[in-house]
């Protein structure tokens, strides 16, 4: 039983320290790399204000302050290498502008293409439907690669720690996660491309400051993501009620702590992936906890044994 068998790491997995380098293929880190573009907060709250941000909840957690509107725009934030969430085409259309923008869209993987009608495109517009059929959604961060979370816990001298969320689609969630990341000491978060919330002004806002120091991972897929991650010694325990109660787990170690979608929680297939499944203790009068407050009451039974067996202080 793999959760009775945990006072050693994966001993067949990678050194964190000599593959590091090959997961961050062409990465640059000068000190500027994750350049910052959230907005303040009063021009975004006068966008909430005047209704500019609805599409916060109606696009899964978008928010207007990035769209980019345009083809060439579009087009230039693609190839400058951008964070860029998603790019919506218009459905149909078959000028040799949109086609360019559409082959570009598939030289970035982590970039999600949609084709959507022209009245989507101009109820989206904030240009007055000048948007030329296009309209990307830019992260209000630059997102990580997956080799700098490892690389984080190899210069503080530490096992990873890494929060992988599985479909959080709500960005004061995906906020609050990320802040309680960073403060339980947390290498980073890893969350998905597809039906799930992406780095916007709000999570930014949501994480009080927390995105300037902590790693956020964007990848296609969770469950392959856990397979790679298990390479290098690392377990993996997913948050769900019919689960063992935490307490009773073995959550020291190198770890993985899995946090599923709000309302589904975690995929049936990322769960067959876990090592453990814990469940929090509830004794009162309703089903379930918030993800975020999940999160964090998981987040810190962690912390408690790494304080307890002498690796956080």
């Amino acid at each position: 039983n793999r959760r009775d068998n945990r006072t050693d790491s994966r001993n067949g997995g990678r050194s964190i320290r000599t593959e590091t380098k090959h997961m961050n293929r062409g990465i640059d880190r000068s000190d500027d790399r994750r350049s910052r573009k959230e907005p303040e907060a009063a021009e975004y709250m006068k966008e909430r204000n005047d209704g500019r941000a609805d599409s916060v909840y109606t696009e899964r957690g978008i928010d207007s302050g990035n769209k980019i509107e345009g083809r060439n725009a579009v087009m230039e934030a693609l190839r400058s290498n951008r964070s860029i969430d998603k790019v919506l085409v218009l459905d149909g259309n078959t000028d040799h502008a949109i086609a360019a923008v559409v082959n570009e869209v598939g030289k970035h993987p982590d970039v999600k293409l949609e084709f959507v009608s022209k009245q989507r495109l101009d109820r989206l517009s904030e240009t007055g439907g000048r948007h030329q059929g296009v309209i990307a959604y830019a992260a209000a961060y630059d997102y990580a690669e997956l080799g700098d979370i490892l690389a984080n816990a190899e210069s503080r001298g530490e096992q990873p720690f890494i929060f992988i969320l599985d479909g959080i689609e709500d960005p004061h969630n995906l906020g609050a996660i990320i802040r309680t990341a960073n403060v339980s000491g947390a290498h980073g978060v890893i969350i998905r491309m597809n039906r799930a919330v992406g780095l916007t002004a709000t999570v930014a806002k949501a994480s009080a400051g927390a995105l300037n120091y902590t790693p956020v991972v964007k990848v296609t897929n969770i469950a392959r993501t856990i397979d790679e991650l298990k390479e290098y010694g690392l377990w993996f325990v997913c948050a769900d009620m019919d689960g063992e109660r935490m307490y009773d787990l073995n959550l020291g170690g190198p770890i993985g702590l899995v946090i599923g979608n709000e309302g589904k929680g975690v995929s049936e297939l990322v769960r067959k992936k876990c090592d453990m499944v814990a469940s929090i203790p509830q004794f009162g009068d309703i089903e379930s906890l918030n993800a975020s407050v999940a999160a964090g009451v998981l987040a810190y039974e962690v912390v408690r044994r790494r304080i307890a067996g002498g690796s956080m202080h």
